[in-house]
């Protein structure tokens, strides 16, 4: 799941929106298959949401 690779892989579900961007050929995964390698974003120095994109639109 996307979260969970951004928690995994960067340490906080505030990636996860970018990590979807860089990977856009994945996106209708919601689960993935093994053998699959993402690019990851480089971590931002700066504050971000610390909720996925999909729970900040429903507010």
């Amino acid at each position: 799941m996307w979260d969970s690779i951004a928690w995994r892989a960067l340490g906080s579900v505030r990636y996860t929106g970018r990590l979807m961007c860089l990977n856009p050929q994945y996106l209708p995964y919601y689960t993935f298959p093994a053998g699959i390698v993402l690019t990851l974003p480089e971590p931002e120095t700066e504050a971000a949401p610390l909720r996925p994109p999909w729970k900040e639109a429903a507010g």
